[in-house]
């Protein structure tokens, strides 16, 4: 009987961790910056901050499921056994395609408006030509889609430091003036910078994306979990520093007001043009979108293996080794989204969406924990995380919900 074609362990500790980076990156800090700095001002900074602490909690558990439970779809199979309910575990890996595929959509729309900035085309046929292409990219094969992944990921963060670079001078300036960067003790201020780090919570989201190539990462029980807490610090850091040089270099309110902070920013503090970094935006939203895909064809592959899915789908193309028909059904819909759906209301739900399923993962943990003991040698965390992980994602849950009540 021949060899069944599996998954490729081909992903490096370097390799993972530049996915999770380009899918938690991606356009986030690009745009969202300038919101953070709407609702918290000068304080920003610490949004990001408190943002990242918020984040970690789940990041944290994930690494250590990521350690336990190896697998794509890898929150759904976490819940189921963590729960020991398959419908609830099945419904979380589709919810999972459904917040990936809508985000990809959204991202998809968001490069139609770049474009034009470039070139004039029908909106349909952009849409058409840029799906198939990052289809057939991630259809291609894993390392290739991590590889041109990773080098767009190197640009973005190159993007970063270019904006980083360009505000340098406005440091010693910055640390003149530092005790105003620290909110005071009063209700007030506390209230906007925690407000400004549910806005920021969003530029962390990502990482959860990593545990669904869990099948084709190298040694993943070690570099999985190491790669996920390596992004969240990497990513904490980046968001700070562009952060503290954004609110010294530009007034709150302008940067709240423009439509590509970082963008307006460089023009700002170097003179040049910002053309390079809108271009560099550009390659982020593309980025966002291919690994999405990616993710969420491997989420369809996953839920196929354990058999809450039809099989057909967890086929794995002997020559490519990727699930061909899952990606294939991925871009379809994505296509099909994109082309005939409105995407903004989805988009809003799809970040609720994905606090849910965060409050699911975390509550699965902490019952996993008192059920079983880890494997040897699993990267663990004390048991009261994943618990605060879980009421901090639900109580993100109901600031959104009362946000967009008071929109």
């Amino acid at each position: 009987m021949a060899d069944v074609p599996t998954l490729k362990r081909s992903l490096s500790l370097p390799l993972i961790v530049l996915y999770g980076l380009g899918t938690t990156i991606g356009a986030g800090i690009y745009v969202l910056i300038g919101k953070v700095a709407g609702a918290a001002g000068l304080y920003a900074p610490f949004s990001f901050l408190i943002a990242s602490l918020l984040a970690a909690l789940t990041a944290f558990s994930f690494a250590e499921l990521a350690g336990r439970l190896p697998y794509s779809a890898g929150e759904a199979v976490y819940v189921h056994t963590g729960t020991g309910s398959r419908a609830l575990a099945t419904l979380v890996g589709l919810l999972v395609v459904l917040a990936g595929l809508v985000s990809s959509g959204a991202i998809v729309h968001g490069f139609v408006g770049y474009f034009h900035e470039f070139l004039t085309a029908p909106d349909w046929l952009i849409i058409v030509g840029i799906v198939f292409a990052l289809g057939a990219l991630a259809a291609w094969g894993i390392t290739e889609s991590v590889l041109a992944a990773s080098v767009i990921t190197l640009i973005e963060i190159g993007g970063l430091f270019f904006v980083i670079g360009g505000g340098i001078e406005e440091m010693p300036q910055a640390m003149g003036r530092l005790p105003e960067f620290f909110p005071p003790f009063e209700g007030g201020a506390w209230l906007g910078v925690f407000f400004g780090s549910v806005l920021a919570f969003y530029a962390f989201i990502g990482f959860e994306d990593m545990v669904n190539v869990a099948e084709e990462v190298k040694n993943v029980r070690h570099n999985l979990p190491l790669a996920i807490v390596l992004t969240l610090g990497i990513t904490t850091v980046l968001y700070i520093v562009v952060a503290f040089i954004a609110v010294t270099a530009l007034p709150p309110a302008e940067l709240a007001e423009a439509r590509a902070p970082l963008a307006r920013l460089f023009e700002r503090t170097t003179g040049a043009s910002s053309t390079p970094i809108s271009a560099i935006a550009i390659l982020a939203v593309l980025n966002g979108a291919l690994i999405q895909i990616v993710m969420a064809a491997r989420v369809l592959y996953g839920l196929a293996a354990q058999g809450w899915l039809p099989r057909t789908l967890r086929k794995i193309h002997p020559l490519t080794r990727t699930p061909l028909l899952a990606t294939g059904l991925v871009a379809g819909i994505l296509m099909a989204l994109t082309l005939w759906l409105p995407l903004t209301t989805l988009a809003e739900a799809t970040s609720i969406v994905t606090l849910c399923i965060f409050a699911l993962v975390n509550f699965s943990l902490f019952r996993l924990k008192r059920l079983q003991p880890p494997p040897a040698g699993v990267w663990t965390v004390w048991a009261w995380v994943p618990l605060l992980g879980g009421v901090a994602s639900l109580g993100f849950v109901f600031f959104r919900l009362i946000g967009g009540l008071a929109d």
